[in-house]
C-alpha cells in the first residue's frame, strides 16, 4: 500500500511539472555522481581537472537557481506554493538562500583546491560530499514539512560528520571529527524529540484547532495546533527543543562548545563551509520556522533576548585570548551569530519591518569570510591546524596582497567604516534602538570596542611584526615561507570579495536592488 501511494505520488509530481522545480538540487545530485564516475573514467592525468569541472557545473546551476529566483514563472504561474503534498515551499527568502549556498559551495572549492593538494587525502569525495551537502541546505531553506526539516538537517550533518575528519593523519582532525559527531548527535536528539512533542500534539485528534485534512509533521498544522493552544505546555516545549538542535548549528550559548576545538581541527576549506554555509542554513531554518512559532512568542522571544545577549558576551570575550586563528574565526562566528540573533529579536519586536539589515549582514559576513579563509589556506603549512599569529609575521613584505586582503576583511568583520561590515552592523543596531533594546545594544557596542582589538592583534602580526623563533623548549622553530605562491585565479577571487567588501560598504544599493528583485522585502 505504501509503495502504492509513493509510486501515485511520484507519477503526480511528474505529472505537474514539480520535478523541474527543484532542477537545480537535482543538478547539483547529478553532479556529484558525475564527480565519481569522472575519477573512475578518466586517465590519472586527467583527473586534476575535475574540481575545476565542478566549479563550472555549479556555476550553470547557479544560473538555473538565479534564473527561478529572479524569473519564477514556469508555464505562466508565479513559482510560489508547496509541491511534493506540501514538503517543500517556494518562499522569496527560500529562493535568495538556494543562490547563496551554491555561490558558498563554489567559493569553498576555490579554497579546497589550495588546501586539499597540501595533504595526501582523496580529493574528488570532498568535492562530492560539498556538493551533497549544498543541494541538502538548499533543501533544507526551502522545506514546509518537518520530515524534509529533518532528512535535509541530517543530510548536511553526516556530510560535515565526514569532512570535518578528512585529514585522517592529524591527530587534530580526527579529535574534531569525533567531538562533532557526539555533539552534532546530541543536537539532532533534541531536535528530533522537539519534532516527536509537535507530532503528537498536532495529530491528537481532541486538540483544538486541528485540521483533519493537514499532516500533523507539516509547518501549516503545527501553526494552527499552536495558535489555537499557546499555553500548552508540551507544545512548547516541542518548540524550544526545535529551536535548542538549530541553535547549535548556529553556535548560540550554551551550544557553542564544540565550535574552538572543530573548527581548529577541521581543514581550512571545511572550517570555511561550517563558519559560513552551516551557520547561514540555521538562519535560513530559522526564518522559515519564526512565521510558524509565532503564538508562543511570548515565551520564546524573552529566551532568545537572553542567548542572543550571552552569545555576543561569550565570543567576543573567549577570541580575546586565542593566538591560533583558526579558533579565533570560531569564537569570532560566535559573536557574529549574536548579532545576526539581535536583527532578529528586534525585528521580531518590530512587527512588519524589513530584513534588509538581517541579509546585508549575511553577506557582508560572507564576503569577509571567505576572503580571510583564502588567505588562510595560502598561509598554511601542511599542519593548518596549527596555525598562529606567528605564521603572518611579516606577511606584508612577504605578499603585500594577501596582507591587503586579510586587513580590509578583519576590518569588514570588525565592523569598521566605510566597509561592508560596519554598514551590517549599523543597520541591526539602528532596529535594535527603534525596537528599545538600549542595554543589549550598549553591550554590542562595547562587543565591536573588543573584537577590534582581537582582530587587531592578527593585522599586527602581519604589518608590524617579524617572525621570532619560538620560545617553547625542544620546539623546533618552523620559518613561514619567505615567498606564498598564489594562483592566478585566487588571486583575482580574493580581489574580487576584497573591492566587494569595498565597494559594497560605501555604495550598497546594487545589493538592496538584487534583494529587492527576489521580492524578499
Amino acid at each position: 500500500m505504501t509503495s502504492e501511494f509513493l509510486l501515485k505520488s511520484l507519477a503526480r509530481a511528474g505529472a505537474g511539472n514539480e520535478w523541474t522545480l527543484i532542477a537545480p538540487e537535482i543538478l547539483l545530485a547529478g553532479l556529484a555522481l558525475l564527480l565519481l564516475v569522472f575519477e573512475l573514467a578518466l586517465p590519472k592525468a586527467m583527473r586534476r581537472f575535475i574540481p575545476a569541472i565542478s566549479i563550472v557545473g555549479q556555476i550553470c546551476v547557479l544560473a538555473a537557481a538565479l534564473l527561478w529566483a529572479l524569473e519564477p514563472k514556469i508555464n505562466g504561474s508565479t513559482l510560489t506554493g508547496s509541491i511534493f503534498y506540501g514538503m517543500l515551499k517556494f518562499t522569496p527568502t527560500g529562493q535568495f538562500f538556494r543562490v547563496f549556498f551554491v555561490i558558498t559551495s563554489i567559493l569553498v572549492h576555490a579554497i579546497a583546491m589550495i588546501s586539499l593538494p597540501k595533504q595526501r587525502v582523496p580529493r574528488v569525495e570532498f568535492f562530492h560530499i560539498v556538493l551533497v551537502i549544498t543541494a541538502a541546505m538548499m533543501l533544507l531553506a526551502q522545506a514546509s514539512h518537518f520530515l524534509m526539516l529533518f532528512v535535509a538537517l541530517e543530510t548536511i550533518t553526516v556530510g560535515f560528520y565526514v569532512l570535518v575528519s578528512y585529514y585522517r593523519a592529524s591527530a587534530f582532525s580526527l579529535e574534531a571529527g569525533l567531538k562533532y559527531l557526539v555533539l552534532g548527535s546530541l543536537s539532532s536528539g533534541l531536535l528530533l524529540f522537539g519534532i516527536v512533542l509537535l507530532y503528537g500534539m498536532a495529530g491528537n485528534p481532541a486538540a483544538a484547532g486541528r485540521y483533519p485534512m493537514l499532516d500533523p509533521l507539516s509547518y501549516l498544522q503545527v501553526h494552527h495546533f499552536l495558535a489555537n493552544n499557546a499555553d500548552n505546555f508540551i507544545g512548547n516545549l516541542g518548540v524550544l527543543l526545535v529551536l535548542s538542535g538549530i541553535a547549535f548549528k548556529i553556535g548560540l550559548v550554551p551550544f557553542q562548545i564544540w565550535i574552538p576545538d572543530v573548527y581548529q581541527g577541521a581543514p581550512t576549506p571545511v572550517t570555511a563551509f561550517l563558519s559560513v554555509g552551516s551557520k547561514v542554513a540555521g538562519f535560513a531554518l530559522l526564518f522559515a520556522l519564526l512565521p510558524i512559532i509565532s503564538p508562543v512568542f511570548r515565551v520564546v522571544v524573552p529566551l532568545l533576548v537572553v542567548v542572543t545577549f550571552a552569545t555576543i558576551i561569550f565570543g567576543n570575550l573567549a577570541a580575546l585570548t586565542q593566538y591560533n586563528v583558526k579558533r579565533l574565526m570560531g569564537l569570532s562566528g560566535v559573536s557574529h551569530a549574536g548579532f545576526l540573533m539581535m536583527g532578529i529579536v528586534a525585528g521580531i519586536h518590530l512587527k512588519g519591518s524589513s530584513d534588509i539589515p538581517l541579509f546585508i549582514y549575511i553577506i557582508a559576513y560572507t564576503l569577509a569570510s571567505f576572503a580571510v579563509f583564502g588567505v588562510m589556506a595560502l598561509v598554511a603549512g601542511e599542519n593548518d591546524a596549527e596555525q598562529e599569529f606567528s605564521d603572518y609575521h611579516g606577511l606584508a613584505k612577504r605578499n603585500p596582497l594577501l596582507a591587503a586582503v586579510l586587513v580590509v576583511a578583519l576590518g569588514s568583520l570588525a565592523g569598521l567604516p566605510p566597509l561592508f561590515g560596519f554598514m551590517g552592523k549599523l543597520l541591526i543596531f539602528i532596529d535594535a534602538f527603534q525596537a528599545g533594546f538600549y542595554w543589549l545594544l550598549a553591550v554590542s557596542i562595547l562587543a565591536v570596542v573588543v573584537s577590534i582589538y582581537y582582530y587587531f592583534g592578527w593585522i599586527r602580526a602581519a604589518f608590524f611584526q617579524n617572525w621570532q623563533s619560538s620560545a617553547v623548549p625542544d620546539e623546533t622553530p618552523v620559518h613561514p615561507a619567505d615567498r606564498i605562491r598564489v594562483p592566478v585565479m585566487m588571486r583575482l577571487l580574493l580581489i574580487v570579495l576584497t573591492l566587494s567588501t569595498l565597494c559594497f560598504g560605501l555604495y550598497q544599493k546594487p545589493v538592496i536592488e538584487f534583494l529587492n528583485l527576489l521580492r524578499i522585502f
